[in-house]
């Protein structure tokens, strides 16, 4: 069937919303438990009735419509989220470099995206999945610039003979992520002699989870950069110029001008000078559009007088479990640092302690850092290896003496393991254990990346 306005075709799409994926399914295309992509396909063939295809051009060519059947999950805390980023088309390296934006492959199959919104529930069959919403979705001003600036630094990247060493930490709402059955399929590229792995452009997770939250719980998200503003600047040159005028100002003294409570011990204080220097202060970090879409988190740093911080900083708790049951691509720490953009807001004492114990702390600037992709590769991965050798193996825990104090060791890669991450405790004291997979009882766990790594992280702000 023909559909000759967008009118119509979004109509249409309206229809399936209710509807399982086995009443559409008139062709049992999901008969194939193992079949990849089998979703989207039955609604491609079974519901807009056109034949399932690998074109350059958008599914609905006449009217420069892509489709695109994706699903949410809902959280255990009770919110909704993208399961997955949203893959696009893939890239070719020889090609594409020589196109500017608007002639794109990316632009030219995904200008405009019809997406079919489902939810994904583990315990049901596929069949059982319901199409939950259909919107036509075209790019915000705002959005298109920013992910005109990510598809240049894409394209910069192969452009420059480094093809091989694009990660997805590189951009903010656009990806390139690794497209492939194992990974393992590398492509020849313009400008160097080593092969890449094949890539697809792709919307991040955490712009499809933004758009979840948008159309379908219907959040209001708040946004600090106009498209006007970003027409002009990078999302971090707009950060520098709102954090820059404070440079030099205590905390107190920043906590003063926007009538803040200074209570430099409490979770929420950086947030609200965050959130205040942005322009729309008393917004939780995680409403704000651009740091929730680019998967933007922070984390404060303050530095010694030495220029460490006097703390390694600290992740999420492990549940080793799962740790070991995953492959090093798949695995959560290496997603972690790929998918991740820091925004560090770096503080400094200029004095030390002993020097003076009510000393006060300045604000230094910031940095927007993502791990690049070969430390992760490198540093990250010795990490995960040894950490699945030792658990395998089983992990050698002991209670000894320091002092008076009774004290957990175990044979974990400590802190002098590689220069830049370990693992060591963060439970709330002694007894908040873990148990491990040989049913040994431990001090729950968490990866960290070492202070000294960090310090060389900021040493330069932006």
């Amino acid at each position: 069937m023909e559909y000759f306005t967008l009118e119509e075709l979004v109509e249409k799409a309206h229809e399936a919303e209710g509807k399982t994926f086995g009443e559409i399914d008139i062709y049992d295309r999901l008969e194939n438990k193992k079949a990849k992509g089998g979703l989207g396909q039955v609604i491609e063939e079974s519901f807009f009735g056109y034949t399932v295809n690998s074109n350059a051009q958008p599914d609905f060519e006449h009217l420069g419509v892509e489709l695109k059947v994706t699903p949410f999950k809902r959280n255990k805390n009770g919110s909704l989220s993208a399961k997955e980023r949203l893959v696009l088309n893939i890239i070719n390296y020889m090609e594409e470099v020589h196109t500017y934006f608007y002639t794109s492959s990316f632009w030219k199959k995904n200008e405009k995206l019809l997406l079919m919104f489902y939810e994904w529930l583990p315990e049901i069959d596929r069949n059982d999945y319901r199409i939950y919403k259909s919107i036509l979705f075209t790019y915000p001003k705002a959005d298109l610039e920013i992910i005109k600036q990510d598809w240049e630094t894409i394209i910069n990247k192969i452009r420059n003979g480094n093809a091989h060493e694009i990660s997805e930490g590189d951009t903010n709402y656009l990806g390139a992520c690794t497209k492939g059955a194992n990974n393992k399929q590398l492509r020849t590229q313009p400008f160097s002699n080593k092969l890449a792995m094949q890539r697809a452009y792709s919307l991040k997770q955490s712009y499809m989870t933004a758009l979840v939250r948008k159309y379908i719980k219907n959040e209001d998200l708040v946004s600090f950069a106009s498209a006007d503003d970003l027409e002009k600047k990078t999302l971090k040159d707009l950060l520098v110029e709102k954090f820059s005028p404070y440079i030099g100002w205590t905390d107190e003294q920043i906590a003063d001008q926007f009538n803040i409570k200074y209570n430099p011990k409490s979770k929420s204080f950086v947030p609200s000078i965050v959130s205040s220097f942005l322009g729309i202060k008393g917004t939780k970090l995680d409403n704000i559009e651009e740091f929730t879409k680019a998967n933007i988190q922070f984390k404060t740093i303050r530095l010694e007088p030495n220029g460490k911080p006097e703390q390694h900083m600290s992740f999420e708790n492990i549940d080793f479990q799962q740790w070991i049951q995953e492959t090093w691509e798949d695995s959560y720490i290496r997603q972690r640092f790929q998918e991740t953009k820091f925004l560090f807001v770096v503080f400094e004492f200029r004095e030390t302690k002993k020097q003076n114990p009510d000393r006060k702390l300045y604000f230094k600037g910031i940095k927007l850092w993502n791990m690049p992709l070969k430390t992760i590769e490198t540093k990250i991965k010795e990490l995960w290896s040894s950490v699945n050798k030792v658990i395998n193996e089983g992990v050698v825990i002991e209670y000894k003496y320091h002092g008076k104090k009774l004290v957990e060791t175990n044979n974990l890669p400590k802190i002098g393991f590689n220069g830049v991450t370990h693992l060591r405790p963060k439970g709330i004291d002694g007894s908040d254990k873990i148990v491990l997979p040989d049913g040994q009882k431990m001090t729950k766990q968490c990866y960290w990346l070492n202070n000294s790594y960090i310090a060389e992280i900021v040493k330069e702000l932006d």
